[in-house]
């Protein structure tokens, strides 16, 4: 993977202020027309404020638009959009990339058109056709507590298989599998380590109940309690990302990303454009601008979204960020979504019932 292009903020500032002046111009000619509202399903928190702030803003002038979001994870933004596939209620959709799959087989995204953003990316974050296209890189490893482990003097973790160390008994917090692509993700690399492959999980439901198992405090439906759940002393390790481990520690809350010497699990959010939605163009004209380089500098360096455009200039700590991601990818692993998505209805009926019984 190429590295990111590194620019001086000056530089940085210029082309937002070359930016700002064309958003400026253009917002003065629809000064008269009448605002669209673009729903755009996404997750909430950091991500949500990074963009609600920093990014569709100069969209919102440059079109005349009003852009609202939606917040939910992957798993509640697809249920929406599918229980409103006939009149969709939402335009535009982030999804996790394993969910965006599923996405696109329902039918529930529209062909994104050629432009020259789309050109930029990564080949690697335009899904197949280009039904969907990737807004951020990343991957789930390992997170922990650097207070507790500073505190009780231990080595930073370094393997899946450290989830099953006798001494976080207790201390493990896990996503459940069910619900969440961090759950999932870490399941599956135990499920390798245990003999297994993403058709075959035998060998990792069979090991669990005695290895990872019993240091689990609690199976999360998502990773919002984990911030509360550092702080109160009650989490030591957990599957993560790096961007979620940067979102927390701008928050305060002391994490530390760790890659796990086998690989972390590529994990990209991917965008598309919802089909039959109420304005196709617009809709088109947003997904245009996520993948522009000024959208992504602006969530990276506020959101710590880790860019699929080349071009996005990093600055400050983005620049760090940037050049871990790409470091980490060199070992980090891909996943048969197709078979996941195949079985993972009765994967998880049966974690929901062995696992978190």
């Amino acid at each position: 993977m190429p590295r990111f292009q590194k620019i001086s903020f000056f530089s940085l500032r210029r082309t937002m202020l070359g930016a700002a002046a064309v958003a400026a111009l253009a917002a003065g000619g629809a000064a008269g027309a009448q605002t669209r509202t673009l729903y755009i399903g996404m997750n909430g928190g950091t991500m949500e404020k990074a963009y609600t702030q920093y990014v569709f803003p100069a969209f919102e002038k440059l079109h005349g638009a009003k852009v609202v979001v939606v917040p939910g994870t992957s798993s509640d933004i697809l249920a929406k959009a599918q229980a409103n596939k006939d009149r969709p209620q939402m335009h535009v959709m982030f999804l996790d990339d394993g969910i965006m799959v599923r996405a696109i087989g329902m039918g529930l995204c529209q062909k994104q058109r050629p432009n020259p953003s789309l050109a930029e990316i990564y080949p690697a974050a335009r899904f197949k056709d280009d039904m969907a296209s990737g807004v951020s890189l990343g991957m789930t490893g390992l997170a922990y507590n650097a207070k507790m482990f500073k505190d009780k003097g231990w080595a930073a973790p370094t393997s899946w298989m450290d989830l099953a160390d006798p001494k976080y008994k207790g201390k493990v917090v896990f996503q459940s599998m069910s619900s969440s692509s961090f759950g999932l993700h870490g399941f599956l690399m135990f499920n390798r380590i245990q003999g297994g492959n993403d058709k075959n999980v035998e060998p990792g439901f069979k090991a669990w109940p005695a290895t990872i198992g019993p240091n689990v405090l609690e199976y999360i439906p998502s990773s919002a309690k984990l911030s509360e759940m550092v702080q109160t002393g009650e989490a030591a390790i957990f599957p993560l990302t790096p961007t979620a481990v940067a979102a927390l520690k701008t928050k305060g809350i002391p994490v530390e990303y760790a890659p796990p010497k086998e690989g972390a699990v590529v994990l990209m959010v991917g965008q598309c454009v919802i089909a039959n939605n109420s304005e196709p163009e617009l809709s088109q004209k947003l997904a245009e601008f996520l993948l522009s380089p000024l959208a992504q500098a602006n969530v990276l360096q506020y959101g710590a979204q880790i860019p699929t455009n080349p071009k996005a200039p990093a600055v400050g700590d983005g620049v760090k960020q940037v050049a871990d991601v790409n470091q980490w990818m060199k070992t980090a692993v891909t996943i048969d979504w197709d078979s996941i998505n195949a079985n993972r209805p009765a994967w998880n009926a049966r974690w929901n019932k062995t696992i978190e019984k």
